[in-house]
């Protein structure tokens, strides 16, 4: 269901949309164009790879997020209201296209079921881990990590920004981090940004980030044109990986090197 490797800092790093595993019984119900499993976060934790050097704390699902999606609400209601997004459930790609054969799409019940499964463990164990992390040292860092295609026209007009940063509009860290994360964006003329734009974070950055809690949470959704291919087969292309990582690693040093006041 999930990976969890424990860390020596402050900092939990959520990893819920790179699995690749569907169950038998729900592969032989989906269309060609699921089990291309296109909306993957692909090779997140490759691109990551420096996190362990770090001392953070590593979650990652072992299931696609086709199974159930870890970053929605368990009762499936919209993060976006009035917006296209795909479900707890999902029954379509980000594209539109359907998941599901006619008559294959998973009811309540077996939703329900889903979410015993494979959801809530994923939740149980960010929750012990940030309440240990901030129990050793009296506050935690939540950073859940995800990428998209940088164009999906159904979901966002245009090219994607390449780190999209989320906080729940302010909501879930303390906006001194904030300003610090932002800088070091800022550094480079490289790669675009921006704050709590088309994705303001999802269930788990609101779920868990609480500053006046003493956790403090950011999403970060990272256009895939700046580290893979973005069509099938979704490779990895190192020589990119290797301008927007020791971003990403600054951005996490900086998130480390930050401690709340007061």
């Amino acid at each position: 269901m999930y990976e969890f490797q424990p860390g020596d800092s402050p900092l939990l790093v959520s990893i819920p949309h790179a699995g690749l595993e569907i169950p038998s019984d729900i592969a032989n119900r989906m269309t060609d164009r699921a089990h291309l499993l296109a909306d993957t976060d692909w090779h997140i934790p490759q691109l990551y790879n420096f996190l362990d050097d770090l001392g953070a704390s590593v979650i990652t699902a072992s299931q696609s997020r086709y199974v159930v999606d870890l970053n929605r609400p368990p009762g499936g209601e919209s993060l976006y209201p009035g917006q296209a997004t795909t479900g707890l459930t999902p029954t379509t790609t980000f594209d539109g296209d359907a998941l599901y054969r006619d008559g294959s799409e998973p009811d309540k019940e077996e939703t329900d079921a889903r979410v015993e499964r494979y959801w809530r463990p994923y939740h149980d164990r960010i929750e012990t881990a940030l309440q240990d992390i901030r129990q050793r040292f009296g506050y935690a860092l939540l950073w859940d990590a995800h990428s998209i295609r940088s164009h999906v026209p159904r979901l966002f007009s245009g090219r994607l920004p390449d780190l999209n940063f989320g906080t729940n509009a302010g909501r879930s860290c303390d906006s001194k981090l904030v300003k610090r994360i932002l800088a070091v964006a800022e550094e480079t003329d490289a790669f675009t940004h921006v704050l709590n734009g088309r994705f303001k974070g999802g269930y788990i950055t609101r779920r868990y980030g609480s500053p006046d809690n003493d956790i403090h949470a950011i999403q970060l959704e990272l256009s895939q044109i700046t580290y893979m291919q973005e069509t099938t087969p979704f490779a990895f292309l190192e020589d990119r990986a290797e301008s927007i990582r020791p971003v990403l690693q600054r951005l996490i040093e900086t998130m480390l090197d930050w401690k709340p006041s007061g």
